[in-house]
C-alpha cells in the first residue's frame, strides 16, 4: 500500500505541475484552447487526493483528516467548474489566484495524507513484528 501511495503523490505532484503550467498560458492569454485538458487533469488531481484519503483512512489515520481530502475534492471541482462566472470582469484575477491557492492546497492536503498514512502503515508494521 506504501508504494500505491508514493505512485498516487507523483501523480498528484505532476498533475499539479501540468495545471500550473497550463494555467500561467491561460493568464497570459494562450492556449485557451486546451481548458478542457486543465479540466481534465484537474479531475485526475482529485481523483488521486479521493483515491489517497481512502487508503488513509485505511490506514487509520485521523477521520478528519479523511474527511477533509473527500470533501476538499468536491470544493476544488465545484469551484473549478464554476470560476470563469465568479467575478467575471477585471477583478478576475482574485478569482483565479483563489483557483491556484485551493488547488495548492488540494495538493498540500494530499501529501499530509500520503505521509499520515505511510507513517501509520510503517508503525503498524513495525508494532506487528
Amino acid at each position: 500500500m506504501k508504494t500505491t501511495i508514493t505512485v498516487l503523490q507523483w501523480i498528484v505532484r505532476l498533475c499539479f505541475l501540468a495545471l500550473l503550467v497550463l494555467g500561467i498560458a491561460f493568464w497570459t492569454g494562450h492556449g485557451l484552447s486546451l481548458i478542457p485538458l486543465h479540466t481534465a487533469v484537474g479531475t485526475v488531481l482529485v481523483l488521486g487526493l479521493w483515491i489517497t484519503s481512502g487508503l488513509a483512512a485505511a490506514a487509520r489515520a485521523p477521520a478528519g483528516m479523511v474527511a477533509a481530502g473527500f470533501i476538499w475534492g468536491i470544493v476544488v471541482l465545484a469551484f473549478g467548474a464554476t470560476q470563469m462566472s465568479i467575478l467575471p470582469g477585471p477583478s478576475h484575477w482574485i478569482i483565479q489566484v483563489t483557483h491556484l491557492l485551493v488547488g495548492m492546497a488540494a495538493v498540500g492536503l494530499n501529501e499530509r495524507l500520503a505521509r499520515t498514512a505511510q507513517e501509520r502503515i510503517s508503525n503498524h508494521a513495525g508494532q506487528a513484528a
